[in-house]
């Protein structure tokens, strides 16, 4: 395997040098025929989605398929203008020089793709790559190995591999593909492996995109519109069974309204999923047993395969669990992968659920009296990928903490106006893209002076005559 890369690698670095991807009329090619690849291998990923991970083709539509599409005719619209060079004003130290800045591909690129949107996270990049006129080299997750074998079917019947190349396998797999050389890598995973991308890329200096995650808070303040808020929180821990980068991860509620909420929160969750969410068509199943073993883990002893707890029954804490107490939820049924949406109160802010990313429809409450609660609390750890906040002192919160990106009064979308950047900072990441920063994520800013030879200022040679002249012009 490792030869295989190596040598695919090599054709990739010959044929990019060759100038074949520069050509704007090239790369808009190539972008339809993306999109012509995707119209007509739609059905098979869509049904490859529903086996892997039992996501309906509505919701395969709308979060995977229809976001690349979406990217592909944004950039097909823009691509000439954002490829022009940008003319730029030159100080009067290097008149009568022109300044600009050409955009120039970084080279042979390397894009890996995690299991929870695998479609989206492994095409959504290579729009960036092909429309900044690279190669690249896509690597799709090996937990979902249906829409693998699709998408591998798809790009190998599409490009030639000297131009888009695709590997399937596991973590080894890819080792070897971190091993080699490449001119960018674009990663999407968990914290802990973009350190191991990080440090692979650092013995060559390769520039990096890393898409992590984090434990997103989701804040609900005593001024919020709690049925609104409900709804849309409801909607987000249910999309993809809250395997999502940017799921609310953990609430963060005013004592004064959480009894509230949290019977509008399963109110909610009830009417978009039925009162047995196992039967419902649009919920998303674990993606393996090893994570809905750790999920298993979060909760209480008092929770079971066939008991769903009535929203106003607590039960006793489990030692060493989760450290709460189970308040909605807790039912699963490790044969078919399922776990229902949950609700835990009481959790300690030191419980293991606390401590790493869910990625799952766990939902650990804490409370709060006043907001600079909240503020310490999120700004006393990492980074998230995501902050919600739900009520009316949003620009307070959002001035006093950091984050990749954020929602006030809402969570999930603004992911999907690609008119704004979307990536992390700290540890949930580094770099973003969508649009036009995805084109520019693959892309070298260039800077260029141009100097004409007609005329040769003397101050800046040696002996520096009229040096007291040059001090007033640099």
């Amino acid at each position: 395997m490792q030869q295989l890369i190596t040598s695919t690698l090599l054709s990739q670095r010959t044929y990019f040098r060759s100038g074949a991807t520069l050509p704007l009329c090239f790369r808009r090619q190539m972008l339809c025929k993306l999109s012509d690849a995707m119209h007509q291998y739609e059905k098979p990923l869509a049904e490859a989605l529903w086996n892997d991970l039992h996501k309906s083709y509505e919701e395969a539509y709308l979060t995977e398929l229809s976001i690349v599409y979406s990217e592909i005719r944004n950039h097909l619209r823009h691509l000439r203008h954002w490829a022009k060079p940008e003319r730029k004003s030159s100080p009067l130290a290097i008149m009568p020089a022109s300044s600009r800045i050409i955009k120039e591909p970084l080279g042979n690129t390397l894009i890996i793709a995690p299991w929870n949107y695998p479609v989206q996270l492994l095409l959504n990049p290579l729009v960036g790559a092909i429309s900044a006129g690279c190669t690249a080299m896509l690597k799709p997750s090996p937990y979902v190995p249906n829409v693998s074998r699709v998408l591998t079917e798809m790009i190998r019947a599409t490009f030639p591999e000297e131009y888009i190349a695709i590997v399937e396998g596991n973590r080894q797999v890819n080792q070897m593909l971190l091993a080699e050389r490449w001119d960018l890598i674009f990663f999407t995973g968990s914290p802990s492996l973009g350190k191991m991308v990080m440090e692979a890329a650092s013995k060559h200096l390769t520039p990096v995109v890393l898409e992590l995650g984090g434990k997103s808070p989701c804040i609900i303040d005593k001024s919020a519109d709690l049925k609104v808020a409900a709804k849309r929180v409801a909607w987000g821990k249910a999309l993809n069974a809250g395997q999502t980068c940017i799921a609310p991860d953990y609430l963060m509620i005013h004592e004064e309204v959480k009894d509230q909420f949290l019977k509008l929160l399963v109110k909610e969750w009830k009417h978009l999923l039925t009162k047995d969410p196992q039967k419902a068509k649009h919920f998303v199943r674990i993606v393996s047993d090893k994570a809905l073993e750790r999920l298993i883990s979060y909760l209480p002893l008092a929770s079971s395969p066939n008991s769903t707890i009535a929203s106003s029954q607590q039960l006793p804490s489990l030692e060493g669990g989760a450290g709460g107490r189970l308040y909605y939820g807790g039912k699963y049924d490790k044969a078919e992968r399922y776990l229902s949406p949950t609700i835990l109160t009481d959790v300690s802010p030191d419980a293991p659920v606390m401590q790493e990313e869910i990625f799952g429809p766990i939902f650990p409450v804490l409370t709060f009296k006043e907001i600079d609660e909240v503020i310490t609390f999120v700004t006393d750890r990492e980074k998230p990928l995501a902050l919600y906040y739900f009520g009316t002192n949003g620009d307070y919160v959002l001035r006093h903490t950091s984050s990749g990106g954020a929602c006030v009064n809402d969570v999930i979308m603004h992911i999907v106006n690609h008119k704004t950047p979307f990536g992390g900072v700290g540890n949930s990441g580094m770099g973003s893209y969508h649009g036009k920063d995805s084109f520019l994520a693959f892309s070298h800013r260039r800077s260029v002076v141009n100097t004409p030879t007609w005329v040769d200022m003397p101050f800046r040679y040696m002996p520096y005559k009229l040096f007291a002249l040059i001090k007033k012009l640099v």
